[in-house]
């Protein structure tokens, strides 16, 4: 993905007032985001963190099946 699929918007005087992205780009913006937003809180990176480095889980339908879906 390049810089050259971000279109601008420009009003009657010419000034820039909006960019239309990929949305591929879009959710890429919102999860670095929402993963900045985490790591703030100590306790949560923490928890970020270990939840990364573990090996171990469950599958999906086990999932499911605990929380009744």
């Amino acid at each position: 993905m390049s810089l050259a699929e971000i279109q601008y918007v420009a009003d009657e005087e010419g000034n820039t007032v909006a960019a239309i992205v990929p949305i591929e780009l879009w959710r890429e913006i919102e999860t670095e985001r929402e993963t900045a937003y985490l790591l703030k809180s100590e306790n949560m990176k923490r928890r970020l963190l270990a939840a990364k480095d573990r090996q171990e889980g469950i599958s999906l339908d086990e999932a499911c099946e605990k929380l009744g879906i």
